[in-house]
């Protein structure tokens, strides 16, 4: 039998405002890592169907990966100190999350629900 166990916390006035100061942070770290996948992808992707005579052709860059961005950890902590607060399991867990939501975005879910529309029009 597997027994599992639950915990609540009931941090005191200090630590909330301390967890919620590295909830913000992360959630603006993870924010800025999933448009930067975004726009990445709306700049390199290619309609099949349909290939425009006169395009801008924009500066093309290598893809953001997950360990790409795992590894901007180390310069994101140089360049903007308070994000040493948050210990590096739990920025590493997010770039985490963030490849999962893109990749999901991309493929679908199992049932392949895909959320890219392509918004082709017929005319």
């Amino acid at each position: 039998m597997i027994i599992s166990y639950q915990y609540r916390l009931k941090p005191n006035y200090e630590q909330r405002c301390r967890l919620n100061s590295w909830l913000e942070k992360l959630r603006c770290q993870y924010n800025y890592l999933l448009a930067d996948r975004f726009d990445w992808w709306e700049n390199n992707r290619n309609y099949v169907n349909s290939c425009p005579l006169v395009c801008s052709i924009a500066e093309p860059r290598e893809q953001p990966e997950y360990y790409k961005q795992k590894r901007s950890l180390v310069q994101l902590k140089q360049e903007r100190p308070w994000y040493k607060d948050i210990h590096a399991h739990v920025l590493q867990d997010m770039v985490k999350r963030v490849d999962l939501a893109f990749s999901r975005y991309i493929k679908g879910d199992k049932m392949e629900n895909v959320a890219v529309s392509l918004d082709l029009k017929e005319e």
